[in-house]
């Protein structure tokens, strides 16, 4: 997939005329029906005049190529994110619900409950030893401020995941170390749950995680790593069109200033 072109489609080209004579026209091209420019995303000509000009070092810095497949990575972890900090938001909200209307609840396992029995155990459903039944017997044993604490806790792991999702969405670096920092404080509670029991949903959380983690790391070059933040940089300069073309320029013979 060329990430460039699929991106140029949908928002449109960007073109930009530098100050220097030489660049300049390197990224200029005439044509039967008028000038055309080089779009700095995809590399195409496109006619018109440039959407911008000035010094080469103030051009837009656009992302191209793999900066684009990276940052629809990131985006899908931002997505991914966000699910999640829904899903946990609504479980605070339906574990605050119950804390403050476990009456209704009540009136159900004291009233409704022992009507069901028969029908149950036709069906051969044992009602008294039932997981869920005894799930719900449990938690309305336990207190109204326990459930507080849970539904509070809850709800700051949604802020948690939601603060993820904003910063991995914009591609911003704190973003960035933010994911891979509360992320890490919770793999050691994913691996203890793992310990217990192996599930789907656990284990692909899990792997899902992990392969976040490891990513991040790695292609940002967080904490050091690869040359850290001064290496990340200069690899994003160095992908532009301009350098490219800069330093196609500077290496060929035929200006003169190629070295041997």
């Amino acid at each position: 997939m060329d990430w460039s072109l699929l991106t140029c489609a949908r928002k449109g080209h960007v073109t930009y005329a530098p100050d220097e004579p030489r660049l300049r026209g390197r990224l200029r091209a005439g044509t039967p029906v008028g000038e055309a420019w080089r779009c700095l995303r995809c590399g195409a000509y496109v006619h018109g005049p440039p959407h911008g000009s000035g010094p080469a070092d103030e051009a837009p810095l656009v992302m191209r190529g793999r900066q684009l497949r990276d940052a629809f990575i990131m985006r899908l972890f931002a997505v991914e994110r966000a699910i999640r900090a829904l899903i946990v938001l609504a479980a605070a909200y339906g574990v605050w619900r119950f804390a403050h209307h476990r009456g209704s609840i009540q009136r159900i396992f004291q009233e409704d409950l022992p009507l069901l029995r028969p029908l149950a155990g036709k069906v051969g459903w044992d009602l008294d030893h039932s997981k869920i039944v005894m799930g719900l017997r449990h938690a309305l044993e336990v207190g109204t401020g326990t459930l507080t604490w849970v539904a509070v806790g809850l709800l700051a792991y949604a802020v948690v995941e939601f603060i993820e999702a904003v910063g991995l969405w914009l591609l911003k670096r704190w973003g960035e170390y933010f994911a891979v920092i509360a992320t890490s404080f919770g793999l050691p509670i994913e691996i203890y749950e793992l310990t217990e029991r192996v599930t789907v949903v656990r284990l692909a959380a899990f792997v899902v995680n992990v392969v976040l983690i490891v990513y991040i790391v790695v292609s940002k070059r967080l904490f050091g790593l690869r040359g850290g933040r001064a290496a990340h940089d200069a690899q994003q300069h160095n992908a532009s069109l301009l350098a490219v073309e800069r330093a196609s320029h500077e290496a060929d013979p035929r200006h003169g200033t190629a070295t041997t």
